[in-house]
């Protein structure tokens, strides 16, 4: 009977254990409900207030950055209070973790902008309307109002031989990077919102575990008990080899159109396909289709269909194989760009750049060499192809290989 038990509670779990490297501290054997996340999990009388930090450094979210945010959607599912705290004071500072270099601070100005576009993005994945089920905070309501002996007060809690044994401050030290002072504020800061708002739980990269045991100390400091750790890996690119990166240009971005997404994720190595199951959709993993074309199909199709509905997914799986076809007067969903602030006559590689299909012009024309873009399906080989009125434009379908496509209109 107890064995049944057991394991009938491990199946209603399932969600939490998905797609984790590590929860701590973790001791499954221990009826201690502040070392034993289980076991909190079925005694608590209340809802775990499960913390998630977001500093707004940039404007665009991928899906690495969905993998924290899906796991804090399964602990709404579960009824548990999600905290998703905009670091709006702490992205003027931006994480260091690491980083071989100080991040260039940013404005108020930028870090509120850029709150509003994550904000926006996020709402394809948490619940945002069940009452009780969400609170967003920014932490400049606690963070600004800190003085200097409230300040003094964090730093005491730490060492610098402590602060130079997190992740990339010894390397940058050995390497005579300078380390300024103000980056050793910024796990105390992110530490601090734990206690700002009770965290029973935070959530995080496997990058994230140095400033979320910070969160454990600062809250034992201040008398609360402290949270747990969950941590979850970071996830390669489309490439199968780096992190998930839109410097490395191999994201998928949350804005991203079906089309775009689609054809991104179709090409996915095959060595990746389990992980993005496992950490990106909620399919059963042992039900999944043998085929590893069928795989990546119904990978593409299940995350799309996330954040633009399964319709507008089948229909950029349908355009995806017309255009790799070269049949590109059927695609429907085709991104579109207007040339309306292009001066004609205007050459291809130049299209290519203003369309955001290459980062350059050069870039563009080292494409045309190397055979990769195609007009309609056709296959450019004059660098210097130029059309030579927004007309001569209208409609056509610029391709840079199987996965950027866009098309031209007035």
């Amino acid at each position: 009977m107890v064995c049944e038990q057991q394991a009938s509670l491990t199946q209603s779990l399932s969600w939490l254990h998905r797609g984790v490297s590590e929860i701590f501290p973790d001791r499954p054997d221990s009826d201690d409900p502040n070392e034993n996340l289980v076991r909190r999990l079925e005694t608590v009388d209340r809802p775990l207030r499960v913390k998630l930090g977001i500093d707004p450094t940039g404007t665009d979210i991928h899906l690495g950055h969905s993998i924290p945010v899906r796991k804090l959607r399964a602990f709404q599912d579960a009824g548990h209070t999600a905290v998703l705290i905009i670091g709006d004071f702490t992205a003027r500072i931006g994480d260091p973790t690491g980083k071989s270099e100080v991040r260039r601070q940013l404005t108020q100005a930028q870090v509120e902008a850029n709150a509003k576009t994550y904000l926006d993005q996020v709402r394809s994945i948490l619940d945002f309307d069940t009452p009780g089920r969400l609170e967003i905070r920014y932490n400049s309501e606690w963070l600004s109002q800190l003085d200097l002996s409230q300040i003094l007060e964090l730093l005491g809690q730490m060492t610098v031989s402590q602060m130079l044994a997190k992740e990339g401050f010894a390397e940058r030290q050995a390497q005579e990077n300078p380390i300024f002072l103000h980056e050793f504020l910024y796990p105390l800061m992110q530490g601090y919102d734990s206690v700002a708002v009770r965290a029973d739980v935070e959530l995080g990269g496997t990058d994230q575990k140095f400033n979320i045991a910070v969160g454990r100390d600062l809250q034992r400091h201040f008398g609360q008990t402290p949270q747990f750790g969950l941590l979850m890996p970071i996830l390669l690119g489309t490439d199968g080899t780096q992190k998930m990166s839109k410097s490395l240009n191999n994201y998928v971005g949350l804005t991203e159109d079906a089309l775009t997404m689609y054809s991104k994720l179709e090409k996915i190595p095959d060595t990746s396909i389990p992980d993005y199951f496992e950490l990106l959709t909620d399919l059963p993993l042992d039900e999944l289709p043998e085929n590893p074309r069928d795989l990546q199909k119904l990978l593409a199709v299940t995350i799309v269909s996330q954040f633009h509905g399964e319709t507008e997914a089948r229909q950029a799986q349908k355009d995806a194989q017309t255009l790799v076809g070269g049949q590109t007067a059927q695609a429907r969903s085709v991104p579109e760009f207007s040339v309306s602030s292009v001066e004609f006559p205007a050459k291809v590689f130049y299209l290519l750049n203003a369309s955001g299909l290459c980062k350059s012009s050069s870039e563009a024309r080292r494409q045309i060499k190397g055979g990769a873009v195609r007009i309609d399906g056709d296959r450019v080989g004059d660098e210097n192809l130029t059309f030579e009125s927004p007309t001569d434009a209208q409609g056509k379908i610029l391709q840079v290989g199987k996965k950027k496509f866009v098309r031209l209109v007035e």
